[in-house]
């Protein structure tokens, strides 16, 4: 293709950085060094960030997001630009409640009598850590299909790459140590993520779009993974912080934008 001039991004907090500063947009806990915005700086191009943190493929398709703090975002689609020549995509993780529930599980060995654990649990509907079935990894999987086909809709010329999640957690990942909860806790966490890849793969199998697998670049790169340099911070308990927990830094950010960067030339 030739030389991008526009790039959008649409997506959840694993595109829009929460915690990594400085903040572009602090109600959509989106950074101005989020992989969308590392990306159009290496390539010296125009960037459409819609990203923001907690949404679904619902709200990013159709539904407007409220947050936790009561900001109000239309669909994200809506906002996608008709010369986008590229559009990244990096969402399921909140349709089966994978870091919501990492986080609630953090809570729960930190503070378990605590009010982040009664509030975490309200917000996911209580349940404890779900298991994806097939059926819901399905539904992912076609809520990022109909993304990338309403993308392409809207934006008729754009190149449009689904970009999985970085791995958070791992066969080097030790419960108690590298993160707060219990084995049980880390192995049904662990299914999740081995879901959320799943959806990715046939969402890019069944809508013809590139796929980057951030979660295959990020092999050793998770807590307590072998490379001893993890792409995702740990458990942060201070209240005003912990939602940066178990969300890319600044390295995973940059290392999704390098790959992006190379899968152009």
């Amino acid at each position: 293709m030739a030389q991008p001039r526009v790039i959008a991004a649409l997506g959840s907090s694993y595109a829009a950085g929460p915690g990594i500063e400085p903040m572009a947009d602090t109600a959509a806990m989106r950074s101005a060094r989020n992989y969308p915005h590392l990306f159009a700086a290496q390539l010296g191009v125009r960037l459409v960030d819609l990203t923001v943190s907690g949404a679904t493929t619902e709200t990013i398709l159709e539904n407007a997001q409220t947050t936790m703090r009561g900001a109000r975002f239309a669909p994200q689609i809506h906002g996608l630009p008709a010369d986008a020549d590229i559009v990244t995509v990096t969402a399921g993780g909140n349709d089966l409640r994978f870091v919501g529930s990492m986080l609630a599980a953090a809570w729960r060995s930190h503070d378990p009598d605590g009010a982040m654990v009664r509030m975490l649990d309200e917000m996911l509907g209580g349940g404890g850590i779900p298991d994806p079935t097939d059926a819901d990894v399905e539904q992912v999987a076609d809520g990022l299909a109909r993304i990338v086909r309403e993308a392409h809709r809207r934006a008729p010329r754009s190149r449009v790459i689904l970009v999985d999640y970085l791995t958070a957690l791992g066969d080097g990942t030790r419960p108690r140590v590298d993160v707060p909860f219990p084995a049980e806790d880390l192995a049904a966490l662990l299914r999740i993520q081995a879901a959320l890849r799943d959806a990715h793969v046939r969402a890019a199998e069944r809508s013809g779009a590139e796929l980057l697998a951030a979660s295959v670049l990020s092999d050793g790169h998770e807590l307590g993974g072998a490379a001893r340099e993890p792409w995702i911070f740990g458990f942060v308990p201070e209240l005003e912080r912990t939602g940066a927990s178990f969300h890319p830094n600044l390295a995973g950010m940059a290392a999704i934008a390098g790959a992006l960067a190379e899968l152009l030339d």
